[in-house]
C-alpha cells in the first residue's frame, strides 16, 4: 500500500463551507490567483482565508449558488507543489456550464501559501439550463 503524500492529506483538510475551521491549513498571507478573462469581475488575486471566502462568495453570487467543484485527481509534484484537476459545473445566464480546471497549490512549511486556479475557458461545454 502506498502512503498518501502529506501535502495531499493537507489539501483534503480544507472544508470550503468552513474555511475558518481550517485556518491552520493556510499561511496568513495565502494568495488565491484566479485567471478567467471571461469573468473580469471575479478574476484577480484574493489574499488570506477571507479573500478565498470572498472568491467563493462571488462565484456563488454569479452562478446563483450553482457553482460546484467536482474533483478528478490530485498529484503531488515534489515536496512543494500539488496539482488538482476538477470538472466544475454551474449555471450562468441560463446556460449549464461544465468546465475543466486545474489548481496548482504551493505548500510552504506544511501550510498552503498560494494557489493558481486555471479554468479551461475556451473549451467549456455549455447547454441550455
Amino acid at each position: 500500500m502506498t502512503e498518501e503524500h502529506p501535502n495531499v492529506a493537507l489539501l483534503k483538510r480544507i472544508d470550503p463551507g468552513n474555511l475558518a475551521g481550517t485556518a491552520d491549513v493556510f499561511t496568513e498571507d495565502f494568495v488565491w490567483h484566479f485567471f478567467n478573462p471571461l469573468l473580469p469581475d471575479i478574476q484577480g488575486d484574493y489574499v488570506g482565508r477571507s479573500g478565498l471566502q470572498a472568491f467563493f462568495e462571488k462565484m456563488a453570487k454569479q452562478t446563483d449558488g450553482t457553482f460546484k467543484v467536482n474533483p478528478v485527481s490530485v498529484t503531488a509534484v515534489g515536496d512543494e507543489l500539488l496539482v488538482t484537476q476538477s470538472k466544475n459545473t454551474m449555471i450562468m445566464e441560463d446556460q449549464q456550464i461544465e468546465i475543466d480546471a486545474v489548481v496548482v497549490w504551493r505548500i510552504v512549511d506544511g501550510r498552503i501559501a498560494e494557489a493558481w486556479d486555471i479554468p479551461a475557458v475556451h473549451s467549456a461545454h455549455t447547454s441550455p439550463a
